[in-house]
């Protein structure tokens, strides 16, 4: 993985060490800096993993109500979640109601909790590129860090790779706005191009793929930069509003709040997806731990051990990555060179950066 300043050119460099029979070694301890898996691809895992196990009922259809329950005939349920979903005839009565329902929560509203932050004034343009014959084993991650935010280039199988692009609305409105052509010519230069010229382009409707080709032609290139840009997906060109977001919580009387419905966080460290996951382990060891001892499973005692392990996990990652985001913001000055001194101190020390990829891959030493 390479990451570097789009400002000053200082640069550090995950390396992944191929090994005589082709594996990816980082640090000759047998694993990869990351993988990269598109949602469409997890979610038919995850229902063919689903359908194999067996007892397990898929509801189509959104939450159009919850309510707290009442005693009846067929039982007492005050104060369980009533959840009516659209289209089916029957209500749910959840034990434990678990809130995986993104940043926009019923569950979390539901249940009367709290979710503050702020908004970044930046949208995250993404997009499905196809690049230049490259060989599979090796493939590298980019990622240059702009005044105007960060852009990604993430590798996918094949010729493919994900784009992450996070800038501003006028400059998202722009690249949603331009030819095939044009945007593919606005992706290369975001690589390669000063941030002279990329502002530049960017005040432009049309016509970056003559002005970039021309630039690129009186550009040094100094570093690692991806393979050319060839096309773009038909349609795979989207955008979203980037925020940070944290729950007060992620429990209460029969809740549970993972994923987006209890934290949002900057895609520039690429996150998201693992503290969801952390989040289900998590709850999961919670409610193993309350079924192994004959407790409720949906009572707060069963569920405090998944906040009080989550809550604080997440409290520092969203921290620490919405600094990263203030600190890049900054185009001169003494910060710039000050966290160009500091990429190239820690690109120097080898210990430092394999405990940095623990902790993004979620397989180091946990510090919490």
């Amino acid at each position: 993985m390479q990451v570097w300043d789009g400002v000053s050119g200082g640069r550090i460099g995950f390396d992944v060490e191929i090994g005589g029979r082709g594996e990816e070694v980082v640090e000759g301890e047998g694993k990869v800096v990351a993988y990269m898996n598109e949602n469409a691809n997890l979610v038919r895992g995850l229902l063919r993993r689903i359908e194999g196990l067996g007892g397990v009922d898929i509801l189509e259809g959104k939450v159009a109500d919850i309510e707290l329950g009442q005693e009846t005939e067929e039982g007492d349920f005050s104060g369980w979640p009533i959840v009516k979903v659209e289209g089916q005839e029957k209500s749910l009565a959840a034990r434990l109601l678990v809130g995986a329902d993104g940043q926009n929560s019923p569950v979390r509203k539901f249940a009367g909790i709290e979710s503050r932050g702020w908004d970044y004034g930046r949208v995250g343009v993404v997009a499905t590129l196809e690049l230049e014959a490259q060989h599979e084993v090796g493939k590298i991650a980019y990622q240059r860090f702009l005044p105007t935010g960060p852009v990604a280039m993430l590798p996918l199988p094949g010729n493919y790779a994900t784009l992450v692009w996070s800038t501003t609305p006028e400059n998202a409105a722009v690249l949603k706005g331009l030819s095939a052509k044009d945007f593919i010519a606005m992706v290369n230069a975001a690589f390669r191009l000063s941030t002279v010229d990329l502002k530049y382009m960017h005040t432009q409707s049309s016509g970056q793929a003559e002005e970039v080709s021309w630039r690129l032609q009186h550009t040094p290139i100094s570093g690692t930069v991806p393979a050319p840009v060839t096309g773009v997906q038909e349609n795979s060109i989207a955008s979203f509003p980037l925020k940070m977001r944290h729950a007060d919580t992620y429990i209460g009387e029969r809740i549970a709040l993972i994923g987006d419905a209890a934290h949002t966080i900057h895609p520039l460290a690429g996150q998201g997806l693992n503290q969801g996951q952390g989040d289900v382990e998590g709850l999961v060891k919670g409610i193993g731990y309350a079924m192994d001892h004959g407790m409720d499973i949906g009572v707060r005692m069963s569920l405090e051990s998944y906040n009080a392990e989550r809550y604080m996990q997440n409290h520092v990652l969203l921290g620490v990555v919405d600094k990263l985001h203030k600190l890049y913001s900054v185009e001169s000055g003494p910060v710039v060179w000050g966290r160009t001194l500091g990429l190239r101190a820690v690109d120097a020390m080898g210990p430092l950066k394999k405990f940095l990829m623990g902790q993004a891959s979620g397989t180091g030493r946990k510090i919490l």
